[in-house]
């Protein structure tokens, strides 16, 4: 009987590629997980310390390190690799060095015959994963960034935390950029089946004062305000990233914000960024649509014109 062995091969074994391993291993969402990293002894290290609690986990996953000729026969393989933003910097100011890795890794791993789905990490993530998508040849619903999917998990937790519910009782999605451009379409945002509109309306005294506005801000600022506090984030993405893994794997059809191309849909062609879509085997299955106010429309826009603006850069 033939038996298929999923595999995920994962470059950059820093503090992002590592934590997605370890949640790759500690979910069991996997038969086989690839560390590949410049530094060898790096990703061999890595390789050995997540080996070492296998005994303790659910099932016998296979930690292997080496290079890119491993990446082959991977169903994904996610790319981490790059340079985190320096203080005063923006992901996009990190564009010019995270384009000359990223082009480092997409050619050897095509030549390996690689013919999988790329899930993108790397910032600025929305314009990484469109640089992947040119340079691989693959179909557009097989180069996926993770897009606006952990902004989306943060605004859920701010709401829920303010109403006092499980976050993933709350439907809420941040669109466009993952940075400082990106909205969220209020109209759009329930609590347990009632808009968030009704939520403030019906709890005057409750939520008097709520800034919407603010809550944008928090939500976009929330991974500066963990960098200031301790260098960096690899948690939330790392988890954010294997949730994706998992839709893909186990066709789940699951329906998560991330950058893909847009070719119409929104009004917009030609430049990727954190829409919801449906996720499962074959990479995005669908781009969902959702209805926006004129005024989300417009902020929609402006959002994928500061990306377009870089388009030209890569």
């Amino acid at each position: 009987m033939k038996q298929h062995i999923s595999k995920v091969a994962i470059i950059g074994a820093g503090l992002v590629g590592s934590s997605t391993a370890f949640s790759l291993l500690t979910q069991g969402l996997c038969d086989e997980i690839l560390l590949v990293d410049r530094d060898a002894e790096r990703a061999h290290g890595e390789m050995m310390d997540l080996r070492d609690g296998i005994d303790y986990l659910g099932r016998n996953i296979r930690v292997t390190a080496g290079g890119y000729a491993g990446c082959g026969d991977a169903d994904i393989v996610v790319i981490t690799a790059g340079p985190p933003p320096r203080e005063s910097q923006t992901r996009l100011d990190t564009l010019g060095l995270s384009k000359e890795i990223v082009r480092s890794i997409v050619g050897p791993v095509m030549e390996a015959g690689f013919s999988g789905i790329f899930l993108i990490v790397s910032n600025p993530v929305d314009l990484i994963a469109q640089d992947v998508w040119k340079l691989s040849g693959l179909p557009k619903s097989q180069v996926i960034g993770t897009g606006t999917a952990l902004d989306s998990a943060r605004l859920k937790a701010l709401l829920g935390g303010l109403v006092g519910v499980d976050p993933r009782s709350v439907h809420a999605f941040a669109l466009g950029e993952h940075g400082d451009s990106q909205m969220v379409p209020w109209s759009r945002v329930t609590v347990g089946g009632k808009t968030f509109a009704e939520v403030l309306r019906d709890n005057p005294g409750r939520f008097e004062g709520v800034d919407l506005d603010r809550l944008v801000h928090d939500t976009v600022q929330a991974g500066w305000e963990i960098l200031k506090r301790k260098g960096t984030t690899y948690y939330g993405i790392a988890t954010t990233a294997a949730g994706i893994i998992k839709c893909i794997l186990h066709d789940e059809n699951r329906i998560i914000p991330v950058s893909t191309l847009l070719e119409g849909e929104y009004g917009e062609y030609g430049v990727f960024c954190g829409v919801p879509a449906v996720i499962g085997r074959g990479g995005v299955q669908e781009i969902v649509r959702l209805p926006l106010t004129g005024a989300e429309e417009e902020k929609f826009h402006a959002s994928c014109e500061v990306l377009r603006g870089f388009v030209k850069d890569l």
